[in-house]
């Protein structure tokens, strides 16, 4: 029997695995009698016609393509969104209905729209950023689903389930507008407040009594907190709408993180919490763990490792790992902290590790959302924007990144951040570019001026957890 598997198929599965049992029923069905045939087809006439109801139904559009590219099926949905005809976009490549562009109308490479990306890596896609131009040339944002039909490892067909989310994303380009013109605005008095009440605790200006500067001491560490937080809403304002500024250069994560750890180790000694700094697999035998507790004994250690060469903006990635490791001390109250890096032929991977509270199973899924905090009693003691995890997630995903976590309630919890490797010969290709440019301090290197290596990618949002010592590509 012909063995056919819908990964995350979901209603576009659903619809279109009909069609595939027909397929398959109809072929082995001409060795069975002409009774059971008939009865067969009575069947698979009714489980069609139910399919085509709700793909004529539903304004998603559904879209079938086969293994040669071509256009199978095209709902009328899809043809609302798209302004193809379904007769005019049935039996077309793909690639002429769906042209991909950015938010300014320019075509983006193939390589990183849902089609390739689910006929690549045999998972399915969810690409919410996605932006086409309809037939008329209107640019159109919509969010895409592109499931994979594998059949013996063999991705025999697509299924895409597309939905117009033009006016949603209009929406949050507004709010966003708004927050940042307000945080903006807002900053400069917080900081004149802050910078007035620094004066009035210091004792070479002011003299006060201590009861009055016990509620200056308070006043400041609010209007302090009160700053932190616009200037995170005008971060994540930013990240939201591509305006983060960004200027990615080759790294080498193993010296990058030893320096950022003998810098880190400061929040862990007022906590008395011991803290590690791991590279290398998970084999005992290859891992070079280091008692990062003490800076001296660490800078002066000599560790025999490998490259991890990557492309992104030192200063970005330090607030991620900072941010990451700031929380694991906040919510930590004994044991150690660990920081690892590993990693592969095509991914590197870094790990930020506690002994602390640990996080509620039905809280992880929403973890890097926006605004989003776990409601218990150490997170309304300790305080917080709710905006740290989700602007993380979105500078790592700016370099086509991952970043997920696994915890245990009351054991801790560790955070992953996967990073598309550079090859030594990327590397310095990419480094020879730079300094051949001094001067185009904003312009992003692409990896398509890089020769050609193996692909690089990062891991499919799966659910399922990496672990450090086998980093899935």
């Amino acid at each position: 029997m012909q063995n056919i598997t819908v990964i995350g198929g979901g209603l576009a599965g659903a619809l279109v695995l009909g069609g595939l049992v027909w397929f398959v029923a109809t072929r082995r069905g001409k060795k069975k009698n002409s009774a059971s045939n008939n009865k067969l087809a009575s069947s698979l006439r009714d489980e069609r016609a139910k399919s085509d109801f709700i793909l004529n139904a539903i304004e998603d559009g559904v879209v079938f393509v086969g293994e040669d590219g071509s256009i199978g099926l095209f709902n009328p949905g899809a043809a609302k969104i798209t302004g193809w005809e379904q007769a005019d976009a049935q039996g077309l490549e793909w690639k002429s209905v769906f042209e991909f562009v950015d938010a300014k109308g320019a075509p983006v490479p193939d390589d990183v729209t849902p089609f390739i990306r689910a006929q690549r890596s045999t998972q399915p896609i969810h690409d919410n950023t996605a932006n086409i131009k309809g037939k008329s040339g209107k640019v159109i944002a919509v969010s895409f689903t592109v499931s994979p039909l594998v059949d013996k490892g063999k991705v025999n067909a697509l299924v895409a389930v597309l939905r117009d989310v033009s006016a949603e994303r209009q929406e949050a380009a507004q709010r966003a507008e708004f927050i940042s013109t307000a945080s903006h605005e807002m900053r400069t008095p917080v900081a004149a407040i802050e910078g007035y009440l620094s004066l009035a605790l210091n004792e070479k200006v002011a003299t006060i009594d201590s009861r009055a500067k016990d509620f200056l001491e308070k006043a400041h560490a609010s209007a302090r907190h009160l700053g932190e937080l616009f200037q995170d809403l005008l971060t994540s304002s930013k990240a939201e709408d591509g305006r983060l500024t960004n200027h990615p250069e080759v790294v080498e994560m193993g010296g990058f993180m030893e320096q950022l750890t003998s810098d880190l180790h400061f929040a862990a000694q007022k906590k008395n919490l011991v803290m590690e700094f791991t590279i290398g697999n998970d084999s005992v035998l290859n891992d070079q763990v280091i008692d990062a507790s003490a800076p001296p004994s660490f800078a002066n250690q000599k560790v025999v490792r490998p490259l991890y060469f990557v492309q992104v903006d030192p200063d970005r990635i330090r607030e991620v790992i900072t941010n990451l490791f700031d929380n694991a001390c906040k919510y930590t109250d004994k044991g150690k902290i660990s920081l690892g890096l590993t990693g592969n032929d095509k991914v590197v991977q870094l790990y930020i590790r506690d002994t602390g509270h640990g996080i509620p199973p039905e809280d992880v899924p929403h973890l890097f959302e926006k605004f989003y905090r776990v409601d218990n009693s150490a997170t309304r003691t300790i305080g917080g924007t709710g905006l740290g995890l989700f602007i993380c997630r979105k500078i790592v995903e700016l370099y086509h990144g991952r970043i997920w976590l696994e915890s245990k309630l009351g054991e801790g919890s560790s955070f992953y951040i996967n990073l598309p490797r550079l090859s030594t010969q990327q590397a310095e290709a990419l480094q020879a570019k730079q300094e051949a440019e001094p001067k185009a301090v904003d312009a992003e290197v692409s990896l398509n001026d890089i020769p050609s290596t193996p692909e690089t990618t990062t891991a499919p949002s799966t659910g399922v957890p990496t672990t450090p010592g086998n980093p899935t590509p």
